[in-house]
């Protein structure tokens, strides 16, 4: 096609072309300049001296033209500067010409160009000139009106019809962006400023949110993307329940700072965050809080590679560390997050040292020779068995390493007069129907116990010896995080896209969420506050229905529920029913009555827990038990210890008879 091969030329050839074409141009606002100011006098041709004029005119501007770099702009991407730069250009190479003739007729030339026709000639080239690169980038983004075809390797009819909800600036880049290409074609701007209203932006008309079912029906509108990168959540979220009654796509853009900075595209354009499907705004880190632990002192986290874990080492390095010590098992996790920390170290210029070190926490010597050696001052333990079907499966291994794991750090941590200790907890352990539960009540607990101790007489120690207690033990306890692995929100987001249907446990199923940087955030800030032997609860908004979250995600895919009400539905919906240890809510308080902190997002909540010396006896009884396959001791033993636990709908006892067969 000819804008394929127009394109495709070389530089110099497409700057031959466009010297040529002002040439021609700058020729032509010359002679309509003397024939709109001598045509009704009898002029129909110049004369000899005006012919040198018309030669002379050409010949004086586009030197300018070249040097003001009219010829360097790329005419697809002509933005408003190249405009100003073309006005400067044409009024320089004018203002030659101008000179030029005042020159010529000091000398004596006497040459027939009245000076009216020199005002003319300054307008007609600014619009020729200009005009013939507004029309050329018109049609190289595929909007050249005057043809059927977009000019593209598609045409214009196949364009998908889009919205822009918000006809703010962050609207009008995201216009522009979509214009480069022919894949979609914007019908209309959203908004809901009463201003805007029945007025066009770019050329586009303003409708109101109200307006939508009629412009889908007179446009064919299919898609909506979002441009309202400054609202805030809980405004998004209003926004959003309003489009998931209409069957559209809804999309949104990134950041404002990424508009500002151009590096927006149209590839850039994403499925909606699910975090603005909750409406949860976070609360900005109180910088003090955020620093205590962290700036200038050697910061350890355990599980460095995992979701939380990663996300701690993210906020920490921000906060200008000596050292951080990433502790991890999983080789590829490893060397992923240290890749990660390191480039961002450079780009920022961070001074700081990152000692990866591949080891697990159920090695005690190790663990201790790690903090030892690298002087850890602030240690955030994340690395835990999380995904309670696998730790129900799992039971040995649930234990040794949540628990054990846990109690090695923890002694390690004594040991070495580590200052701050946080552990990283969830709901689930609030009377817990799993093991995975358990076990991270039990890591509570020991914490606890081991807190509430001067000198505790260490677990495995083959002497009675003492250890002076000078580390601040914390725990934070908090919900689900979303996108973290094993999180419902990508296997939805994939169960869509293989187009269904999307697997939910139960009808009633709720869970809290939040967002994985603010978990991170608040877990760093609840551990600054602590202590010693705080259970902090973090603030987890109100809890969702699964089902709920479901069915907005695959509505805001432009897609339709299959349910008994529609039945020629998109997606279907299916209850696969509980997964083994799985229960219909989660809790976050054990008791009542949580105390409030210096932060608004932070409790401190208060939970009883066994004295160190029993602890020692429950962690002899449950070592014993798993080092003898004893899973009905295992669990008789997590009965009587961890308050609330009890065995799900009969599926444990199942689970006991198998893995007994099994374990290990």
């Amino acid at each position: 096609m000819l804008k394929d091969r127009l394109i495709g030329l070389s530089y110099a050839q497409k700057r031959s072309i466009q010297i040529l074409a002002d040439l021609i141009l700058l020729s032509v606002a010359m002679w309509c300049a003397l024939y709109l100011r001598l045509g009704n006098e009898g002029w129909r041709w110049p004369d000899m001296g005006q012919t040198l004029l018309f030669l002379a005119a050409p010949l004086i501007a586009i030197p300018f033209y070249i040097r003001m770099g009219m010829y360097r702009a790329v005419m697809r991407h002509l933005g408003n500067d190249a405009l100003v730069g073309i006005l400067k250009a044409v009024t320089l190479g004018y203002l030659g010409f101008v000179l030029a003739l005042l020159l010529i007729r000091d000398a004596g030339w006497v040459i027939s160009f009245p000076r009216s026709a020199l005002f003319n000639y300054w307008w007609l080239s600014l619009m020729l000139i200009g005009g013939l690169r507004l029309a050329a980038r018109q049609y190289f983004m595929g909007h050249w009106f005057l043809a059927g075809n977009s000019g593209a390797d598609q045409p214009l009819s196949t364009a998908i019809p889009i919205a822009i909800y918000g006809a703010g600036s962050a609207g009008n880049q995201l216009l522009a962006s979509l214009r480069m290409g022919s894949q979609y074609k914007t019908v209309a701007f959203i908004d809901d400023d009463e201003t805007l209203l029945e007025r066009s932006m770019a050329g586009v008309p303003v409708y109101s949110s109200a307006s939508i079912d009629k412009l889908i029906g007179k446009t064919g509108l299919r898609e909506v993307f979002l441009a309202i990168p400054s609202a805030t959540r809980a405004r998004r979220r209003e926004v959003l329940t309003r489009l998931q009654q209409y069957p559209l796509h809804v999309r949104s853009i990134p950041g404002l700072m990424d508009l500002a900075s151009g590096r927006v595209k149209v590839d850039d354009l994403q499925d909606v965050d699910v975090t603005d499907l909750l409406g949860r705004d976070s609360v900005p880190p109180d910088q003090s809080l955020f620093e205590r632990c962290i700036k200038g002192k050697s910061v350890m986290v355990t599980g460095a590679g995992g979701s939380i874990g990663s996300e701690l080492c993210r906020q920490i390095i921000q906060s200008n560390p000596a050292r951080i010590v990433l502790l991890e098992h999983s080789e590829f996790a490893l060397y992923g997050i240290h890749a990660e920390l390191s480039s961002f170290a450079r780009s920022r210029s961070i001074e700081v040292e990152l000692v990866p070190i591949l080891a697990s926490i159920r090695n005690p010597q190790r663990v201790e020779d790690v903090i030892s050696a690298w002087g850890v001052q602030t240690l955030y333990h994340a690395a835990a068995y999380k995904h309670v079907p696998m730790v129900e499966m799992n039971v040995a291994e649930g234990i040794m390493n949540n628990v054990f794991g846990t109690l090695f750090a923890a002694q390690a941590a004594i040991r070495c007069q580590v200052e701050h200790f946080v552990l990283v907890s969830t709901d689930k352990a609030v009377r817990p129907t799993n093991v995975m539960g358990s076990t991270k009540r039990l890591a509570e607990m020991l914490l606890q116990a081991l807190s509430a101790e001067q000198a505790p007489h260490l677990w495995g120690d083959d002497e009675q010896v003492n250890q002076v207690n000078r580390t601040r033990f914390s725990m934070v306890r908090f919900g689900n995080v979303l996108d973290s692995s094993g999180s419902v929100i990508p296997l939805f987001r994939e169960q869509i896209r293989r187009g269904g249907p999307v697997t939910v446990t139960h009808p009633d199923i709720t869970r809290y969420f939040m967002t994985i940087p603010e978990a991170a955030q608040l877990v760093i800030q609840a551990g600054a506050m602590g202590q010693g032997g705080d259970v902090f609860v973090l603030d987890m908004g109100e809890p969702v229905r699964i089902v709920d979250l479901a069915r907005k995600m695959i509505m805001l895919s432009g897609l339709s529920v299959r349910d008994e009400q529609n039945i020629k539905g998109d997606i279907g919906l299916s209850f696969t029913g509980l997964r083994p240890g799985e229960k219909l809510y989660e809790e976050l308080l054990i008791g009542n009555n949580p105390e409030t902190t210096g932060h608004e997002k932070i409790f401190r909540a208060n939970e009883v827990f066994l004295p160190w010396s029993q602890m020692l006896q429950v962690l002899d009884q449950l070592k014993e038990a798993v080092q003898q396959d004893e899973l009905e001791g295992v669990r008789s033993i997590l009965l009587s210890t961890v308050q609330g636990y009890v065995p799900s709908n009969g599926i444990v006892d199942l689970l006991y008879e198998q893995t007994e067969r099994t374990a290990r």
